[in-house]
């Protein structure tokens, strides 16, 4: 089940009606209802795989109370390895089994050595299994470090894990936010559910308006690369920077208030990544709970920048390098990753990976300054040109996508596939960076206008668009869902 559907507008106001005003005066009986719902919601893609998450829910819970039952460190790192290596263990066999066997037998082929492995195995990869593996890690590995007391209602845990607005493809959550919300009772909110609708109609535009809208052209482009000039292949790489953004932030927003409407505040997870003034504060606005996940779990325990300079190169290039394998066994993700270690060291380097971290771009004033703008569009190519590895099937295209952008530095105007008017999407796309602009220093408030005959037409234009661009033959699946 996708939000994006049918069946989703069918199954969210069943639910909501149960969680409210059925089951609203028990708290263990709405909490069953979340883990029932996030089931048959997850089990409506494939039912065998709820296994695979009853397992890691299984496994995390008891762990993390064993780590809280022993003063022994030797003891208590053995638990935690026990987590680490279940969860990455299952991760890796549905995710990286191949890739792994491939890459050997490629090797062996460099060496002059064919092999013919008997290994290659036809699995399918569990949707989600990348976010919830990494939710449940982040429980035990805050207990292992006393920043959390393990809880004993085990219901309530299997809640958290499973909490069906943000388990496929997050936000990953932290067990002292969600967890501690699942554990108390919570009450209805007109305002906490009109914001939660609002964050649900805003990502839906950007989904099916900003990025579905794009995404034929994007495919078209990508598939075709070798037939295209370089002037098509950086319209190809920009419009798909437009793409992911839509789709994953959309499906964050819709996941944000999703859960607003059950009284539960997810954190963020974009914050207008877009106008980032260097790749140090995109990597702050860009999926962030992933990069603090990452930030908390890896960079601080490898010293962090608390070490030499060089040890902090390496615990940089070692985050970049696990993000970029973490979105997907193939090269190309694993050079992604890379390419943002070398523009992020440098950032470092300079000490100014945390001057913006508390201010937006065009902090006091109504336009943003020369040297802001410069800085915003310097950091939105180096953060588009690396999207062209992102992208690409295989490492071979997208390294073929660069050469020939610099070997036939030409310009022809683009003719969409379909035989729709270009400069309507560059309008559409140049309207959409304005507005996100204007409401910039508050992603959780897309719809702020005074006047409640201006909020009323704004609406309407957003329901229009959608109703618009809504087309029915284009996979309408979420980009993050691969991952």
């Amino acid at each position: 089940m996708v939000f994006n559907s049918l069946e989703f507008f069918i199954f969210l106001p069943v639910v909501f009606v149960l969680y409210w005003f059925v089951f609203n005066k028990h708290l263990k009986a709405q909490n069953i209802l979340i883990l029932v719902s996030s089931y048959v919601f997850y089990g409506l893609w494939d039912w065998r795989f709820l296994s695979l998450i009853l397992l890691s829910t299984v496994v995390d819970y008891y762990v993390a109370l064993k780590i809280y039952s022993l003063e022994d460190k030797v003891k208590r790192k053995q638990w935690l390895w026990v987590s680490v290596v279940f969860n990455i263990g299952l991760l890796g066999f549905f995710k990286y089994f191949n890739f792994f066997v491939g890459s050997w037998i490629d090797f062996m082929s460099l060496l002059g050595h064919e092999v013919k492995s008997p290994w290659m195995l036809h699995v399918i990869l569990p949707v989600g299994i990348s976010f919830y593996t990494f939710q449940t890690m982040s429980y035990s590995f805050d207990v292992y470090y006393k920043k959390l007391k393990p809880t004993s209602d085990f219901l309530s845990f299997a809640a958290f894990v499973s909490f069906f607005p943000q388990l496929v493809a997050g936000p990953i959550e932290r067990a002292s936010n969600l967890l501690s919300q699942i554990l108390n009772k919570r009450t209805f909110s007109y305002e906490q559910a009109a914001s939660g609708l609002k964050l649900i109609l805003w990502g839906l535009f950007k989904k099916v308006v900003i990025a579905d809208s794009i995404g034929p052209i994007v495919d078209d482009i990508f598939a075709n690369y070798s037939t295209y000039p370089a002037s098509t292949l950086i319209l190809g790489v920009t419009l798909f920077s437009f793409q992911v953004y839509g789709d994953f932030s959309g499906y964050s927003d819709i996941a944000i208030g999703t859960a607003k409407l059950f009284g539960v505040e997810l954190m963020s997870n974009f914050k207008f990544p877009q106008f980032s003034r260097n790749v140090a504060e995109y990597w702050q606005r860009w999926h962030v709970s992933l990069s603090t996940w990452f930030r908390h779990y890896v960079y601080i325990p490898l010293g962090g920048s608390k070490v030499s300079k060089l040890k902090s190169i390496r615990n940089i290039c070692i985050v970049f390098l696990i993000s970029g394998f973490w979105h997907g066994a193939n090269w190309t993700f694993i050079f992604w990753g890379a390419f943002h270690a070398v523009a992020f060291i440098p950032v470092f380097l300079m000490g100014r990976n945390a001057i913006y971290k508390d201010s937006v771009v065009g902090e006091n004033t109504l336009f943003p300054s020369l040297v802001e703008i410069g800085q915003v569009l310097l950091t939105f190519g180096i953060v588009t040109f690396s999207r062209i590895f992102f992208r690409s099937a295989s490492i071979t295209d997208a390294f073929m996508f660069m050469k020939r952008i610099v070997t036939d530095f030409t310009y022809e105007p683009y003719h969409h596939p379909m035989g729709y008017r270009m400069i309507d999407y560059y309008i559409l796309i140049g309207l959409f960076v304005l507005y996100e602009y204007r409401i910039r220093k508050d992603e959780r408030s897309p719809f702020k206008f005074k006047s409640k005959a201006v909020r009323f037409v704004f609406y309407t234009l957003v329901i229009l668009g959608m109703l618009l661009f809504y087309d029915d033959s284009i996979d309408r699946s979420f980009i993050y869902f691969q991952f």
